[in-house]
């Protein structure tokens, strides 16, 4: 009788051990210069939760980690397309909204462009933004706001654009006046055309290191996100440089935070993305960012003003999973990476 007591007390020592165990850890995997290292130690010595961060440059990358086995995450935080195809492919975990309670702090009018999961089952929107182009105003004095920068030939060898697909292919599409899902081959072919006129221009394809790149000088006109450029700069060095929407082509995305399939601390995940959620916390991140709050609160409080506003999004692109077009994008991706 005595050793059926202690082996049951040992048993439930394991388990609240067990336990205790799963409330130190939350693995993330996110995009680089994304959130304040402030947030995130935050979080820690409020919760006690270790977050252990991985990084990735892009989509594909993201996508092709954790498809290949890559499952020891718990959050990652994938654009619009990528999250509809994480959704339709039984990749996320539904999210149990009663523990999010901050989520009324969402801007539905941002939100309901994700029209896949209007009632943010699997979805959670964690920033809106564009991509936008960014130039050394200290050297490159006049320009056109738009995708023809990158035919100059003055300012080759001192340009990159994304490495990324969809990225760079849906803006070649629109310039040419096609659907930026289309997978026509004529369609494809008149944006290949003008690519390669652009890579014939650039120093690169480039989705890590444009932003220190263009710090540094090595780079005078980089295509990307405002936060990954701004994050490495000094006062002095961003009063040098102008960021704008292209007028046509331009790229919006939501990112949004997911919780993976077979995610080993649910719980954690839950919680941190409804700390994240309260408008005191993610008012940091939007100050951090400079860009436009989806947090209704946040921007209340905010002591930035957003290097953009939603409004200059109305022709803005949001991407969509392209299904049966990803593949023959795909190839015509390749060949110009080739060529």
């Amino acid at each position: 009788m005595k050793k059926s007591i202690i082996f049951i007390l040992m048993l439930l020592v394991l388990i609240g051990c067990g336990k205790e165990e799963q409330k130190k850890e939350l693995y993330l995997f996110n995009w680089s210069d994304y959130i304040p290292n402030e947030v995130i130690t935050d979080f820690e010595n409020e919760t006690g939760i270790e977050v252990i961060t991985d990084y990735y440059s892009s989509n594909e990358e993201m996508y092709a980690k954790i498809k290949a086995g890559g499952d020891g995450y718990d959050i990652t935080v994938p654009s619009t397309d990528y999250a509809e195809i994480m959704m339709k492919q039984g990749m996320l975990e539904k999210i149990d909204k009663s523990k999010i309670l901050n989520l009324k702090e969402l801007n539905e009018n941002i939100a309901s462009k994700i029209s896949f999961d209007k009632n943010h089952d699997y979805i959670i929107p964690y920033s809106v933004g564009a991509t936008g182009i960014a130039v050394n105003t200290k050297y490159v004095k006049d320009f056109d706001r738009s995708f023809d920068i990158y035919n100059r030939e003055d300012l080759k060898g001192k340009m990159t654009l994304l490495d990324d697909m969809r990225e760079v292919m849906s803006s070649a599409l629109i310039i040419a006046g096609h659907s930026p899902e289309s997978s026509d081959p004529q369609d494809l072919a008149d944006a290949q055309k003008i690519i390669l006129g652009w890579k014939t221009n650039i120093l690169k394809f480039d989705s890590e290191s444009f932003g220190k790149g263009f710090t540094n000088g090595e780079y005078l006109v980089v295509h990307g996100y405002y936060e990954n450029i701004i994050s490495h700069m000094t006062d002095e060095q961003a009063e040098n440089m102008v960021f704008f929407i292209p007028e046509k082509g331009a790229q919006m995305y939501i990112d949004s935070m997911v919780i993976l399939k077979g995610a080993k601390n649910i719980e954690n995940a839950h919680k941190f993305i409804d700390y994240i959620y309260r408008p005191e916390v993610y008012v940091k991140i939007v100050d951090y960012l400079e860009t436009p709050s989806i947090n209704i609160g946040a921007n209340e409080l905010r002591k930035t003003i957003p290097v953009y506003e939603i409004e200059d999004l109305k022709d803005a692109y949001l991407m969509k999973d392209l299904g049966e077009a990803l593949a023959p994008q795909g190839e015509v991706w390749n060949e110009i990476l080739t060529q």
